[in-house]
């Protein structure tokens, strides 16, 4: 309250009154009850002065507060004078500040959710225009076994391609929402690594690909082994699919102080500079992707690898080879 400067002088003023009015009435210049009166007009007089000061700031405060309700941005309202109101316009200022910026994030939120939307749609669309077109072409009598079989087997991996998206679709919207609790096991890396690389062998093997492991048999890591499985996984597939007929891909890991580090390389046709900076983006399709790439296996891998106070690092030359570092902090 004392820091309260017009609370002082209101305070002091009123003093002075008393002052003057004790001085009065010793020297007798005037009748006392006339010097009462004066006195009691006065105070009245400062009470009103303070009252109406503070009803004029609190007017002030109730206009802002209603034309910022209504749209007005405008945040002159930061007051670094002291006392009481000029706490509670610092505090609505900040107030102001904090719904202004959460504003912001629901409007990044909402266009993002529209982009996300659009590209689920795209995505989901191509597949479901392919199994229409196959099952009509099933219906056909004069259609041969063997093509039969194929456009089977078509609509089969447009499935498959779609329950793919849709499940990656929501395990990315669990970890948005935070209700994945991460498990701490000690896992074995090297059969952490060949568990992520087993279901892909077979189209390695077709694609006369070679895998390499590296890393000391014994070397363990602290994580969930279900979602870090997945991550992996993610990026291996990845790395597959942007590597040519007769190319490799190397995972080595290795352990220090800080952390533990599993690299995995590839001799593909490696990533653009430009596209760099977006791989780990939702929905991002740099210039080499696949014709089959959907753009959200990279992002989940990053989303999990962060979610275990992890981080992801990748480098990359054109006609080369990408290779992704994948850092566990202890």
């Amino acid at each position: 309250m004392l820091k309260n400067k017009e609370f002082v002088m209101s305070v002091m003023l009123q003093v002075i009154v008393l002052l003057i009015l004790v001085v009065l009435l010793r020297v007798h210049i005037v009748d006392s009850i006339y010097i009462v009166l004066l006195g009691g007009v006065v105070m009245i007089g400062i009470h009103i002065w303070y009252t109406r000061r503070r009803y004029q700031e609190m007017k002030k405060l109730t206009e802002y507060i209603s034309s910022f309700q209504y749209g007005k941005e405008s945040l002159d309202l930061l007051d670094n004078r002291e006392g009481e109101l000029s706490i509670l316009k610092n505090q609505l200022y900040k107030m102001c500040l904090t719904l202004l910026h959460q504003k912001e994030l629901l409007k990044r939120d909402k266009i993002f959710l529209a982009n996300a939307i659009s590209d689920i749609s795209h995505q989901l669309k191509t597949p479901l225009t392919s199994i229409t077109v196959m099952a009509d072409l099933l219906e056909q009598q004069e259609l041969s076994e063997e093509k039969r079989k194929e456009f089977t087997r078509n609509i089969l991996n447009s499935l498959d391609r779609m329950r793919w998206l849709i499940q990656s679709l929501l395990k990315i919207a669990k970890l948005d929402a935070g209700s994945v609790t991460f498990r701490e096991d000690s896992v074995n890396i090297k059969r952490l690594l060949e568990k992520a690389c087993n279901s892909f062998l077979v189209q390695m093997d077709v694609n006369d690909q070679t895998l390499t492991i590296e890393g000391d048999e014994n070397l363990s890591l602290i994580c969930d082994q279900a979602w870090t499985l997945e991550a992996i996984s993610n990026i291996v597939k990845n790395c597959i699919e942007h590597t040519k007929v007769g190319g490799s891909i190397t995972i080595s890991y290795s352990d220090n102080h800080l952390y533990t580090l599993i690299e995995i390389a590839d001799t593909g046709v490696g990533i653009q500079q430009e596209d760099l900076p977006h791989i780990f983006e939702r929905f991002y399709r740099g210039k080499n992707a696949s014709t089959d790439s959907v753009g959200i296996g990279l992002a989940l891998s990053k989303s999990i690898i962060v979610e275990q106070k992890g981080a992801i690092e990748v480098e990359s030359t054109p006609e080369v080879g990408s290779k992704f570092r994948l850092k566990f902090y202890r």
